[in-house]
């Protein structure tokens, strides 16, 4: 209980005792306490150190008490001066880290792109923007699932920014809900507050930070090469307008996905259009996030439906049936 003054439970346990019975020897504070003779005089030599035991004015040795009001409250004092010295040394961190951040800030201040190349240049500063963020994160994730190293990356910051208020709102493929642990991190996610939803396809990973910040990828179809973080103003207004108008469309985790008046389900949707525009298979399973053996058995269902032969027919008799 004492702790924070320098006591151990020890020394704390052998301190009651003498202030419960002053006159007991060593052999009896063991006795009193259960502790061995050897810890109860490494608890007396403990208890000196912290000005909790005087030298008696007998002069033969013996040692006197001192009262709580004044032993522990001088320490308490003490502790509660260390404590000040230690929030102002935080204060005068915090300071300077902010100048160190305002100078960085200063010397990007004229340009509106920048480039960071490499999958750990963006990690870093999706970092530093996930600690600074303020009131909300949108992102797109084009992936069919999120990688291991990358979700143990982001958890604990995405749940430092949501325990200050930050919302967060994530736009996935609809893949991701076929990979056991990417579902599982959206759940934990969705649990402590955070909102997600998905759709068929995406056209490109996005991050949106504040709405005053973007990371957009250098190559769409390959996150390794790298991003640009993006401030312009026309920019992000185009970005925030593009992450909005998808979001509409999503289906919010959690919810199933509804079918559309012809009984297709929106992966289903997007298959049609994507075949529809000559597109081939392998194209849209990359598309869609999931394996070309998932597309083709879709694709073949959808012909049956359609009472098509053949992928060409099953695109025209979708246009006329109104699928598309």
């Amino acid at each position: 209980m004492l702790e924070l003054l320098g006591l151990s439970t020890v020394a704390e346990a052998v301190y009651r005792a003498m202030l419960a019975n002053p006159k007991l020897d060593v052999g009896q504070l063991a006795q009193e306490t259960r502790l061995t003779e050897r810890q109860v005089r490494a608890a007396l030599d403990d208890l000196a150190d912290l000005a909790l035991l005087n030298p008696s004015a007998r002069g033969d040795g013996a040692v006197r008490v001192v009262s709580p009001e004044v032993g522990l409250a001088a320490l308490l004092a003490r502790a509660e001066a260390e404590a000040a010295e230690r929030q102002r040394q935080i204060e005068v961190t915090r300071a300077a880290i902010t100048a160190i951040a305002v100078e960085r800030a200063g010397s990007r201040a004229d340009r509106s792109l920048i480039r960071l190349d490499g999958v750990d240049a963006v990690r870093a500063r999706m970092e530093q923007l996930a600690t600074s963020a303020t009131s909300e994160c949108l992102s797109m994730n084009a992936g069919a699932a999120d990688r291991p190293d990358s979700r143990t990356a982001s958890a604990p910051l995405n749940q430092r920014a949501l325990e200050r208020g930050v919302a967060i709102r994530a736009i996935c493929r609809e893949s991701f809900r076929n990979d056991v642990d990417t579902l599982a991190a959206a759940r934990w996610l969705v649990g402590l507050g955070g909102q997600m939803r998905t759709v068929p396809t995406l056209p490109m990973p996005m991050v949106i930070v504040d709405r005053q910040v973007a990371i957009l990828p250098l190559n769409p179809h390959d996150a390794a090469d790298g991003a640009i973080e993006v401030d312009n103003p026309g920019v992000l207004a185009a970005t925030c307008a593009l992450f909005e108008h998808i979001w509409a469309t999503g289906t919010p985790f959690g919810d199933d996905a509804a079918t559309d008046a012809n009984g297709c389900l929106p992966q289903e949707q997007a298959l049609i259009a994507i075949i529809a525009a000559g597109h081939t298979d392998e194209h849209a399973a990359r598309k869609l996030g999931v394996s070309l053996r998932t597309v083709r058995r879709m694709m073949s269902e959808l012909m049956d439906r359609l009472g098509a032969e053949s992928r060409f027919q099953a695109g025209v008799a979708a246009a006329k049936q109104g699928w598309i």
